[in-house]
């Protein structure tokens, strides 16, 4: 089957992927075969708190963070950046290669965005929850569930997913309804962003034990215009799936959510398979959403 082009990966542009190489991200989606490829490096302007004697102690996030664990991420290039973009273009010209930004918290930050925005065009913006307030700051769910009840913070994840998308916040598409999940307590998750760094350490999550909040934030994305992401990182659990496609979801994208080359397209087989099983179908072109079709 054709691959859909991967909306979701991050180079060395992006402050949290040391390993990034865009160069070689782009040699790896042609030997795939994937048809467009979209470098959606973060844009993060919230400043948060790590563990830095938890699980993800050997992350790299460590590593960025001061010594009392604030994380204060740095400042995104976008020169450097829309730079990088078109010397890809020109040396893989088979390869349609798109402009974006993964952007966190996007309604905390209209005007620090919007001024990176302006630098140039970004043709694939994300909308990114990844951290909710703790103890006074800001914190990731993963730094969150050790002190608090897990379902208590999937449930306000999932919230402040429904309250961000009810924004005008600058993004059309939303990234990892799903993100909460990766850290979920018992899990055994994917592999994680570096080689020889510890793996999500979480177990079974049941979906169905939050159906009223998933609905809720599919709701208010689908009501909002946005489309979905099919994020790999792992698994999109198919009930989300078929809730989005109820709740009123007109259209998808995959994300790998890569931030080292060898991971981009992964599991988009897979990925692919189930939208179209919930009635998604390739637009026109090879980096259009995926629209909403007759099942």
């Amino acid at each position: 089957m054709t691959l859909p082009a991967d909306s979701h990966v991050h180079s060395e542009w992006s402050w949290d992927a040391p390993l990034g190489d865009m160069a070689a991200t782009c040699e790896r989606a042609v030997r795939l075969g994937l048809p467009a490829i979209a470098f959606t490096e973060h844009l993060d302007h919230t400043v948060w708190q790590i563990a830095l004697d938890g699980p993800y102690a050997s992350d790299h996030l460590t590593a960025t963070a001061g010594p009392d664990g604030v994380l204060t991420p740095p400042p995104f290039d976008a020169a450097g950046y829309l730079e990088a973009i078109e010397r890809c273009r020109a040396r893989f010209p088979g390869l349609r290669i798109l402009s974006g930004v993964e952007i966190g918290e996007p309604h905390h930050h209209a005007a620090a965005c919007a001024r990176v925005l302006a630098a140039g065009r970004f043709e694939r913006v994300l909308g990114s929850l990844h951290t909710l307030p703790d103890r006074g700051g800001y914190a990731e769910p993963w730094g969150i569930y050790p002190h608090r009840d897990p379902a208590e913070v999937m449930r306000e994840y999932l919230a402040a997913v429904a309250t961000m998308v009810a924004t005008d916040a600058p993004f059309t598409v939303l990234a990892h309804i799903d993100y909460a999940v990766r850290s979920w307590p018992g899990r055994q998750g994917p592999a994680p962003f570096e080689p020889g760094a510890p793996g999500n350490t979480a177990g079974h999550f049941d979906p169905a034990e939050f159906e009223e909040e998933f609905r809720h934030a599919l709701r208010a994305t689908a009501e909002s215009g946005r489309a979905l992401e099919i994020n790999t990182r792992i698994p999109l659990h198919d009930t989300i799936l078929r809730w989005w496609r109820e709740e009123g979801g007109d259209a998808v994208t995959f994300g790998s959510d890569a931030h080292l080359p060898e991971l981009v397209g992964h599991g988009f087989a897979d990925a692919a398979r189930m939208a179209e099983a919930h009635g998604f179908r390739p637009g026109r072109n090879p980096y259009d959403l995926w629209g909403r079709g007759p099942r």
